[in-house]
């Protein structure tokens, strides 16, 4: 290798000196206990073990997680000890690190590019034969004589030295070893080769923390990041122990290990909660702006304008977290009754899938022996934490990296075979199903599961949350032997008057509609079905209709029993009656004949309406005839305006101007006669209209 082509050379040539200083003593090793993995995608990871005196604990993270290790991580020394530094990488870029040292190595130069650097700092160096101490001045580039028949002489690098007052000058390319004098240089020249060997893996970090105290003592330490959402799985088991049998419920947690380090017999808790998380950048470094200010001999200082201070509050007087009281737990993996759970005294171990174990009843390895799922052993305990629920599985294994099913519920749970007809979703059969009710104690949260009937599969369906106590139905197939045929579908609008109050005329508008469903059932053996038919809104109710086994914001769910080789119907009617009032004295006598016709009055409302149609229609009559006066009025008008014209084109004076004059008189005559008459209707009009608006405000007819 060329010795003057890169740093590499200088380093090289520095080890061959005592190290100034001893390597740091090694990291203690702080293993993982616990963990708790949300399934809002983040988890919770606690380290616990002992150190003794001043220690140093390293952990690596990928770059990604960095910002989550900053935003939450909580050391504690529980020998009495303190935590004096975290440290962690720079997220400047290498090159703006590697020139914030007094070696900048940021190209990668040449040794003779490195030793100009280092103008003015002691070495002590060795060429050939001959170790030397001085100062260095500085590298400098010579022809050299002897190039023979070439028309360019080589050229080569001198390392001038100060040494002795002389200087003395050496070849680069013979220099053999060279150590700085000065520690704090060498110093710096490490560190930058530190940095840029740690820059190699871009997305691995370490953070190390400092344990300062005396003696052995246990530490700990916790921090959340994102970890993958954890799943559940399950599988119902119809028949397994023989037809009498309760249906099996088989549930494992479906988890991944996609930290830097290895589970090894860790406290796994499973959380349903969802906690608010976000991710925010502490790990960057935040350069701000500053405001360049002017000499203040050439510019005058600008005005600042400052905001009103408030008090800030100690932080010893924030509230501390109170620790959460124990919460009651259960165990899971038990066929036998909740309530012989909970009283059974004496416990057996029962081994878990990943090598993790869990206490158990003695009634529950005591399966029989046709139970299709008795092998399994389930390894959680179940908490109710505030409003979260957890699994909480011990002594988990599992490598970085790796994934893992465990076992979280094993038991006997309640479950009825049914069919489910939904229009909506399969026009002509209905879908093979269950009705699940959550007998277990044990909050199951939602995912697939798998039905196995009889020992056969029989197929897939999804469930939501389940708690405790409540019932879900779930499909996994056609059923082909039950078939549904809709039929008989009706709707009809009806009107109904209802009452008059205040001179508003109620109309109660009735929609009503129905529809049969008729279902045969082809197989050998009875069957039930559960109808789900929708619901349009909360105004429509169900009429000459069984009540629903339930409800939910879209569905009405009616069950059907249908003997085997029989035809059964079920005949939903629904209505909506919705109430509409009218300000009577704005009906037209028309309107309210509508009414009296198609709304079925009372012989009271019958009577009201037709007087007030009556009145209506007088009004109407007198308004007609003084429009009518009006617009005579209007054409006499129209009429004289032509008649001024003739006169000034005829004159005044003439025969036939005279003739027109006796004629603009005669129709101003008839013109007042007219208005006194159309004054005298609208005088009717106004009295017609208080005589409704009394007997309208006077009606109250229920």
């Amino acid at each position: 290798m060329n010795r003057s082509s890169s740093v590499v050379a200088a380093v090289l040539a520095c080890t061959v000196l005592p190290p100034l200083a001893a390597a740091p003593p090694p990291a203690t090793d702080l293993p993982v206990k616990e963990i708790a993995l949300f399934s809002s995608g983040v988890g919770y990871f606690q380290h616990e073990g002992p150190v003794k005196d001043n220690a140093r604990v390293e952990l690596q993270f990928k770059t990604a997680q960095i910002n989550d290790i900053l935003k939450s991580l909580v050391p504690r020394d529980l020998g009495g000890g303190t935590v004096s530094t975290v440290t962690y990488p720079s997220q400047d870029p290498i090159e703006k690190t590697l020139r914030s040292f007094q070696v900048d190595i940021t190209a990668n130069p040449p040794l003779a590019d490195l030793l100009n650097q280092l103008r003015g700092a002691k070495v002590t160096l060795t060429a050939g034969t001959e170790k030397m101490a001085g100062v260095i001045v500085g590298v400098e580039t010579r022809e050299v004589p002897g190039g023979g028949e070439r028309a360019t002489p080589p050229k080569t690098q001198f390392l001038n030295v100060l040494t002795g007052g002389a200087i003395r000058t050496v070849a680069v390319n013979d220099l053999r070893g060279l150590q700085f004098e000065d520690a704090g240089l060498q110093s710096e020249l490490e560190k930058a080769l530190s940095a840029l060997a740690a820059a190699r893996d871009k997305d691995k970090k370490t953070v190390a923390l400092q344990f300062n105290g005396k003696g052995e003592r246990a530490v700990r330490l916790g921090y959340v990041v994102e970890t993958p959402v954890w799943k559940t799985s399950y599988r119902l088991v119809f028949g397994a122990g023989g037809a009498d049998a309760k249906p099996q419920l088989q549930g494992w947690a479906l988890v991944e290990n996609q930290t830097e380090n290895d589970w090894t017999e860790v406290k796994l808790s499973l959380v349903s909660g969802r906690p608010i998380s976000f991710v925010q950048d502490l790990f960057s470094p935040l350069y701000v702006t500053r405001q360049v200010v002017e000499n203040e001999r050439i510019a005058n200082v600008r005005a600042q304008r400052y905001e009103a201070g408030r008090a800030a509050v100690p932080t010893n007087a924030l509230p501390m977290a109170q620790p959460v009281a124990p919460p009651i737990t259960s165990r899971v993996g038990a066929a036998a009754p909740a309530t012989a759970l909970r009283s059974a005294k004496k416990k057996a171990a029962v081994r878990g899938g990943v090598g993790a174990t869990a206490e158990a009843d003695e009634s529950e390895v005591d399966l029989a022996p046709a139970d299709a799922i008795s092998s399994l052993g389930a390894t959680a305990e179940t908490q109710q934490v505030g409003e979260l629920f957890q699994y909480t599985v011990a002594g988990v294994s599992l490598p970085r990296q790796r994934s893992a099913m465990i076992p979280i519920v094993n038991d006997a749970i309640e479950a009825e075979k049914v069919s489910i007809y939904n229009e909506a979703v399969q026009a002509k059969f209905p879908l093979y199903g269950a009705r699940l009710k959550n007998s277990v104690q044990l909050h199951l949260l939602g995912g697939p599961i798998s039905v196995f009937d009889e020992g056969r599969y029989a197929g897939d369906a999804r469930i939501s949350d389940l708690p405790p106590g409540q019932s879900r139905l779930l499909s996994y197939g056609v059923d082909l032997q039950l078939p549904v045929l809709v039929e008989d579908r009706k709707s009809e609008q009806r009107q109904r008057l209802g009452k008059i109050v205040g001179g508003l005329l109620e109309v109660q508008q009735k929609a009503t509609r129905a529809l049969t469903y008729v279902v045969e059932n082809k197989s050998t053996r009875s069957k039930k079905l559960v109808v789900e038919h929708p619901r349009s809104g909360a105004d429509w109710k169900l009429v000459e209709t069984a009540e629903p086994t339930e409800r939910t914001n879209a569905l009405h769910r009616f069950e059907v029993t249908v003997a085997a080789g029989q035809t059964q119907k079920l005949t939903v009617r629904e209505e909506r009656v919705e109430a509409v009032r009218y300000e009577l004295v704005e009906q037209s006598r028309e309107t309210l004949l509508a009414f009296l016709q198609n709304g079925e009055p009372t012989p009271a409302l019958r009577d009201a309406l037709t007087k007030v149609g009556n009145l209506q229609q007088a009004i109407a009559t007198l308004e007609s005839e003084a429009e009518e006066k009006g617009a005579q009025i209007e054409k006499i008008t129209e009429e004289q305006d032509r008649l001024r014209e003739n006169v000034k084109t005829a004159g005044d004076r003439s025969e036939y101007g005279t003739r027109l004059l006796r004629k603009l008189n005669e129709q101003e005559t008839q013109i007042e006669k007219l208005q006194a008459e159309q004054k005298a209707l609208e005088k009717k009009v106004e009295a017609r209209k208080k005589e409704l608006a009394d007997y309208v405000k006077g009606l109250n007819l229920g």
